[in-house]
Parts: structure tokens; sequence; C-alpha cells
């Protein structure tokens, strides 16, 4: 940490141009204020992709308490100055935006002002796909492209999932799976189980 402050002091502090860019649709938006969203770590994170033709990586956090949340990490020196995320509008407290250049393997954590005390804390991100090892702790942008091989089993899966055919049950939770109802819903023993 204390080197990572000792970095900080010495970047550079120029503010980049951070691109408006957003993977939310407004039914996204009203899908996580709803608290229903099932597919939220394909929208907030890091995510390599490309805009405008220019190659980057788009990051969004949810922050509703923040005065200002910025990107930094070892593509800017740590610079908690450099690369400001905007905040949505529409008042879901989701801070997001666009970097160019900045590719996978790269780390980076989220540094956020708060609104009370104006207190700052550098955090890895919730919906980060790599981390670094330990000690260490920032999330770093990982590659999600991959060219599956496997189009021989998923053509035959159906086959091999059958009802029909046996299968492997590698745990079972005794007291949800079986009861005896006409003894008060008691769940079986395990002799009982066994048979």
């Amino acid at each position: 940490m204390e080197k990572e402050q000792t970095i900080r002091k010495k970047a550079n502090c120029k503010v980049h141009t951070v691109q408006p860019a957003s993977l939310f649709t407004e039914y996204d938006i009203y899908l996580f204020k709803e608290g229903n969203h099932f597919h939220l770590y394909e929208k907030f994170g890091s995510h390599s992709m490309t805009v405008d033709g220019t190659e980057g990586t788009y990051f969004a956090v949810w922050a509703p308490n923040a005065e200002r949340v910025t990107v930094i990490g070892n593509f800017n020196g740590w610079n908690a100055r450099s690369h400001p995320l905007t905040v949505r509008g529409d008042g879901s407290g989701i801070w997001e935006g666009f970097i160019t250049d900045i590719r996978p393997g790269a780390v980076y954590k989220y540094h956020i002002v708060s609104r009370y005390d104006r207190y700052e804390v550098d955090k890895g991100d919730p919906f980060a796909f790599s981390w670094e090892a330990p000690p260490k702790t920032a999330s770093a942008v990982a590659d999600l492209q991959y060219d599956w091989a496997d189009q021989n089993w998923m053509a035959n899966r159906r086959k091999s999932n059958s009802l029909n055919v046996p299968m492997t049950i590698y745990e079972v939770h005794f007291g949800s799976w079986r009861r005896v109802p006409e003894e008060g819903n008691r769940p079986l023993t395990y002799r009982e189980m066994a048979k």
C-alpha cells in the first residue's frame, strides 16, 4: 500500500478523457433497481471492447454514495485523478466509462471518494473475472474470448443427460430430500435413507 501511495504522488496528474459508453439498457436499469437482474456480470466490471473503432475496456461499478469514482491501475501509475468515470443520471448509482488502450492483463482498482466526509478508498472490482495473486489485491482485466472445442459433446449431450440412463449424484442433503409426512414431516434416518 505504501508503495502504491508513493507511485501515486509521483504520477502525472493529467486527467484522461474517459469516453461515455454503456452496456446498460433502460430495461437493465429497471431490473437492477427492482433487484431482479440475473446477468449483472455481463454489465458490471471490466469488459474489453471496441468503441468507434478504438480498442479499450469498459468499466462499470455500483457506488451510490460516491462523489467521485476513478479507475486506477498499472496503466496510469495508480493515479487517482487520471481516469474518472461518469455517474449515470438515472439515480441508479452506477458509474461507468470506456478507457482506450487498456488491454487484458492490466490490473486496476476503483478509487472512490465518498459524499460523506470525503472518505477515500481503493477497492477491487466486485465483478472482476480475474485478480492478482495474493498478497496483491488488484482486479485484472480478463480476456473472456474462448474457442470452445466441444461441438460433438454439445450435439450429443441430450442422449447422455436422458432420464433413462445411469447418473451420478455427488451430494444429497437428506433433510431436504425425503421426509416422512405421517410422522410430523421428519427427515429420514441414515438407515432409512440407505434403503
